[in-house]
């Protein structure tokens, strides 16, 4: 078999592995936006921008061979071999962790090396095409055949992902207790002994009881306060806590649900977002509707959340990723808009 004759032409195959890992970049970053099963197309999207770009690069690599032997290295060629031995880490990081791996790198592990390595991809990519650009225009010439082959490469990736499934549970490794987003579970139902994770830099002091206060303010018709007592803890909430971190946990929240607070305080007819403010300077909002049903919890399980999984309220919000459930809330503030300083804030809120 001629393998020449199933590959694209060597402008596709550029044009090819830049559309991959546009999509890979775009669509990971996606996923730390997908909470609810509805949006498990960008996983399976991701995936198989990830499969393609697998049966992309050694062809590219055979085809340069020549050009990067050691004798014929130049500066340009050496951060052209950069930029594949990087994607090439990516997803090796990212194929071993679909099969259960793991890799202990102190605060760090494997999932964390695999969005590292993706997230170093595109400024090498960027840097290479500053001098191997080709214009997509030489891609057209041979356009129904590299068509009919991409379409082959698209479907194969998308059927070895869905085998990945079955494999993994064949063999029973750690990968077959993903979840959708690709997060393993992690003490599920047994309190706070699940992972501790911080968005960032948020590593604040243990928050004193006693001195410590909640507010709702902002767009209401009259400002309250509440110490840690004074809040009803009758609002319950079984949901899933899936962390960008590659882990998912279910627990019982117990706290006071968020409507009952914005009833108390009497909500402007103009309000539509609602803040939820950590004692780190953390912030993020949710859309009223949502919020009104979320909950701050106190307890997890029975038991009283510990510091480092936010007491004394932690914002539950279920179908959100983990980094939107903020600890340490000190503060709701209902507003007419959403601000945007928020998306600031959440990467030097603990800086």
């Amino acid at each position: 078999m001629n393998v020449r004759r199933l590959t694209p032409s060597p402008r596709a195959v550029d044009w090819g592995l830049f559309a991959a890992v546009g999509t890979l970049l775009a669509t990971g970053v996606a996923t730390m936006f997908t909470g609810t099963p509805d949006t498990a197309w960008v996983i399976d999207l991701h995936a198989v921008a990830g499969v393609v770009l697998v049966c992309l690069l050694p062809v590219k690599l055979w085809r340069v061979r020549r050009r990067v032997a050691p004798e014929c290295l130049t500066g340009r060629r050496a951060l052209s071999v950069a930029l594949a031995l990087d994607a090439a880490g990516a997803l090796v990081t990212g194929v071993w962790w679909i099969f259960g791996g793991s890799l202990d790198l102190g605060p760090w592990g494997l999932f964390h090396l695999h969005v590292a390595l993706g997230l170093l991809v595109p400024p090498l990519l960027g840097w290479h095409l500053r001098y191997r650009y080709h214009s997509p225009t030489g891609v057209t010439r041979r356009g129904r055949r590299d068509a009919l082959r991409y379409a082959g490469l698209v479907t194969t990736g998308a059927l070895l992902w869905r085998l990945q499934g079955p494999v993994n549970d064949l063999l029973d490794t750690a990968g077959a207790d993903r979840r959708y987003t690709g997060s393993r579970e992690e003490g599920t139902g047994e309190g706070n002994r699940f992972p501790v994770t911080s968005w960032v830099a948020d590593d604040p002091d243990p928050v004193d009881a006693g001195e410590w206060q909640l507010t709702v303010g902002g767009r209401v018709e009259r400002e309250r306060s509440y110490a840690l007592g004074e809040l009803p803890t009758d609002a319950s909430e079984d949901a899933i806590l899936d962390c960008t971190s590659g882990w998912y946990s279910g627990h019982e929240w117990r706290g006071v649900r968020v409507g009952s607070l914005l009833d108390d305080a009497g909500i402007d007819d103009a309000a539509s977002w609602v803040q939820f403010r950590s004692v780190t300077g953390y912030r993020f909002s949710l859309p009223i509707g949502e919020a009104r049903d979320a909950v701050l919890a106190t307890h997890v399980d029975g038991d009283r959340l510990s510091h480092g999984h936010g007491f004394p309220l932690r914002l539950v919000a279920p179908g959100r990723r983990g980094f939107q459930w903020v600890k340490w809330i000190e503060e709701v503030r209902v507003d007419k808009r959403r601000e945007v300083g928020e998306w600031i804030a959440i990467f030097v809120s603990g800086l």
